[in-house]
């Protein structure tokens, strides 16, 4: 069956031909976008997910951040979900600038795409295989406001993809400009070493993942030290454990870099406690 898409508020399928080759997305990559997780009916982590996206347009000055809101959000995700009639589903939300012009827009109106991706999950699950991970240096990520945002532009990600590739990796580590610690090629990264959890600060580039902050929040909440930091690459040498989070698939256990092996005691609880929420 065709899946169904919805895009500016109309439920189409999702092989339309929808835009023309004036579209700033295409174009200039001008937008930015959320990925979601639906578990039984219902968006996880909706309030979060609507507070960055609302700042993320604020940052890129398009117009209409303030209807793009919780209920906006909750609203769309279980509409399209109904009309696809599946209750678990990955979902991505892409917001444009909806204008012409050059680098210079002509408006600053917004336009949106929300796609979803079923699956038969109801729960997060630990991956049961560690991933095994290597650093990519070959363009490191800039830090200024724009890092934090899931922008569309995403060909540092894109080289990052053809790097883990090429090297049969599960996933890749990116360094910011000053040759820290950012974050993985989809994730935010986090490092247990000497019972201390670290994850590179915001100031460090790295996008403000809402899965990152729910980790954050449940480490505080369980009296787990966490410090938001400059981490050096070289950590990874030393830690206890290594562990990767995104919005769509909880928390993802590291097993090797290089010859370092880690352990996942840590990631297993911070599961547990995520699926309590």
């Amino acid at each position: 069956m065709m899946p169904f898409i919805n895009f500016n508020g109309e439920i189409v399928p999702a092989d339309s031909k929808l835009f023309t080759v004036s579209n700033r997305g295409f174009k200039y990559g001008d937008g930015l976008f959320e990925s979601m997780r639906m578990m039984k009916g219902k968006l996880k982590f909706a309030d979060l997910h609507a507070d960055r996206l609302q700042r993320g347009m604020k940052a890129l000055k398009l117009d209409g951040y303030s209807q793009m809101d919780s209920w906006f959000l909750n609203h769309k995700a279980e509409e399209l979900a109904a009309r696809n009639k599946v209750k678990h589903a990955r979902l991505r939300l892409t917001v444009y600038r909806d204008a012409e012009g050059l680098y210079a827009p002509s408006q600053n109106k917004a336009g949106y795409c929300l796609e979803l991706i079923p699956t038969d999950e109801p729960r997060y699950f630990l991956n049961e295989k560690g991933l095994i991970v290597d650093v990519f240096t070959d363009v490191p990520k800039p830090c200024n406001y724009l890092s934090n945002i899931k922008t569309c532009n995403s060909l540092t990600y894109v080289m990052a993809g053809l790097f883990k590739m090429q090297h049969n990796l599960d996933e890749v580590l990116l360094l910011n400009q000053y040759g820290n610690l950012c974050e993985a090629g989809s994730s935010n990264v986090f490092v247990w070493y000497q019972n201390h959890l670290y994850t590179p600060a915001l100031s460090e580039g790295c996008v403000e993942g809402v899965m990152r902050q729910v980790v954050i929040n449940i480490a505080k909440h369980n009296k787990i030290a966490i410090t938001e930091a400059q981490i050096k690459p070289d950590i990874l040498y030393e830690a206890d454990e290594v562990f990767v989070t995104n919005a769509s698939r909880g928390i993802q256990a590291v097993m090797g870099y290089g010859v370092k092996r880690y352990f996942n005691r840590l990631s297993k609880g911070l599961m547990d406690e995520l699926n309590k929420l």
